[in-house]
């Protein structure tokens, strides 16, 4: 059943836009979301000027001035799609310096998805948690309108540092996604099925909505996961499930945007089922940071749990906080990999509803507090992100290329926001390392006595 949930959502996805495109050296690879990963492109695309021949027939000389004219603008465009192109050469050799082994910092490999309207806050998120030695992979579902996916492909050809290190993916065209339906977790192991495909050096698997922001530096988080076992999995989860037990999971839906070509709301059905005894239900947060050998498992299906699992989570209302909680917690080989930590921060209601609260200026000191690594939910342009940057972050324009003031990055004098950077191997955590470094501490130090106490029964 998990192959029939995926080839439904590809099946209906189409393909990557090509006419009237032409194409240009690199901007992201712009990735059709069929089942075969093909690529598409790997090139930049600029629009077509689509001239009318009418135009050109009515005189020598317009046609020969609308020639001049947009041969100018065709090289005003090219020229801002491929400045710096005479520094590739160089920035191949940036890409082959990367440095993977046991000593150096991990990878991470980021999962970036949002809908309609959330192309600039995508951009945004991404510039705050970028860093060469990752990999990132953005997702627009189809409420996005295509447009702003050109758009959002197009933005981040146009900076040179994503050019150089090509570690960032667009998917072209997407497929329908209910973040209340099973079509959430198809769409998250879709992400983890293209990411493995693209690259085999990462290390963790991080989920991230349009509306979450960094409260630590990339350099700050590699430095921390560096000493950590690379099998660990940071999944808040619990087997208590109250309520939800006959409201949630006793109840049978239909998800239509497994199938539809639109983003359509589930509906209930009238029919209901007992809680399954072959396996025992968990649940939690559905952001998550898991390990790469756990997300392998998910993907590719090592034994029939996973698929097991997605045929019936295929019926579960938010099935993204119990899918992959569920999974680990009934694998023996990942089950004690777990952290019971998303390293997230949240606020609720009183009484809790389905969704968190926008987070606003009146959280801002125990969002500094929490010692969290992310934290959600977020308006854009909220001036709360600048005071994160400000406070938080601490960007500035020598220490790494991209330090956010609004949706504008600091640029240099010479206007290109990374004209050289750093050695990318090295990272060069901050003052405020020592808090999520005691957090881990403390998660790890559970985690170990955990694993003293399964041994000695």
């Amino acid at each position: 059943m998990g192959d029939c949930i995926m080839e439904s959502m590809t099946a209906n996805a189409g393909s990557a836009y090509t006419a009237p495109f032409q194409e240009f050296q690199y901007c992201p690879r712009f990735l059709s979301p069929e089942a075969d990963l093909e690529i598409i492109g790997g090139r930049c695309w600029i629009v077509n000027l689509g001239i009318p021949m009418w135009l050109l027939k009515f005189s020598q000389w317009i046609g020969i001035s609308v020639f001049i004219v947009a041969a100018l603008i065709l090289a005003i465009l090219s020229h801002s799609f491929l400045g710096g192109w005479a520094a590739d050469q160089k920035d191949e050799v940036v890409v082959r310096s990367l440095s993977k082994g046991p000593s150096d910092p991990p990878v991470f490999a980021y999962w970036i998805s949002g809908t309609g309207g959330d192309s600039r806050k995508i951009l945004r998120l991404l510039k705050a948690v970028y860093h060469p030695r990752n990999h990132y992979l953005l997702h627009l579902d189809a409420g996005c309108e295509a447009l702003e996916r050109k758009s959002l492909a197009l933005s981040i050809g146009s900076e040179r540092l994503f050019r150089a290190f090509r570690n960032v993916d667009v998917i072209g065209q997407s497929y329908p996604v209910d973040k209340t339906g099973p079509s959430a977790v198809a769409a998250a192991l879709h992400g983890a099925a293209i990411l493995l495909r693209l690259n085999a050096n990462w290390d963790w698997f991080i989920t991230l909505s349009a509306s979450d922001y960094p409260l630590v530096t990339q350099d700050d988080l590699l430095h921390v996961f560096t000493s950590l076992p690379r099998n660990l999995n940071f999944i808040d989860h619990t087997s208590d499930l109250g309520w939800k037990e006959w409201g949630r999971f006793d109840k049978i839906i239909v998800d239509p945007s497994l199938y539809m070509e639109n983003n359509t709301s589930l509906f209930w059905t009238s029919g209901d089922r007992k809680t399954p005894n072959s396996f025992k239900l968990f649940m939690g947060s559905p952001w998550v940071i898991l390990s790469r050998p756990f997300v392998e498992h998910c993907v590719h299906g090592s034994d029939n749990l996973p698929r097991k699992l997605l045929m019936y989570f295929a019926n579960v209302a938010y099935s993204a906080e119990a899918y992959f909680q569920t999974v680990i917690c009934n694998t023996p080989e990942f089950q004690n990999t777990t952290i019971n930590n998303d390293l997230r921060y949240f606020v609720w209601d009183d009484p809790p509803g389905l969704e968190p609260l926008f987070l606003n200026q009146t959280n801002l000191k125990d969002l500094i507090k929490s010692r969290a690594a992310f934290a959600r939910k977020f308006m854009e342009s909220d001036p709360m992100l600048k005071k994160i940057d400000k406070k938080i972050l601490r960007c500035q324009s020598k220490q790494w290329c991209f330090c956010q003031t609004g949706n504008k990055a600091v640029k240099n004098s010479e206007g290109d926001p990374c004209l050289s950077w750093d050695n990318v191997n090295i990272i060069k955590p901050s003052k405020s390392v020592l808090s999520l470094a005691i957090v881990m501490q403390c998660s790890i130090f559970r985690w170990s006595a955990r694993q003293i106490v399964d041994r000695v029964l």
